[in-house]
């Protein structure tokens, strides 16, 4: 018997992107303004590409790299 795993979504609402990311509703906002997390509009909808959310990660994890 297999077991079938949900599928991500492509496109995140800002209240999913705070799940996912552990961060305040604010600092989504925040990091949307200043250009560090993508975002694409679909009629008045603000959604957050899943890849949008893995390069953000990517990028948090480069600028931590030389910090130990």
């Amino acid at each position: 018997m297999t077991t079938a795993t949900p599928a991500r979504p492509a496109l995140y609402r800002v209240p999913d992107a705070v799940k996912v990311l552990n961060l305040s509703r604010t600092v989504i906002y925040e990091l949307i303004r200043t250009g560090r997390l993508r975002t694409v509009k679909e009629g008045r909808a603000r959604l957050i590409p899943a890849s949008a959310i893995a390069d953000y990660v990517a990028l948090l994890e480069r600028e931590a790299g030389g910090k130990r």
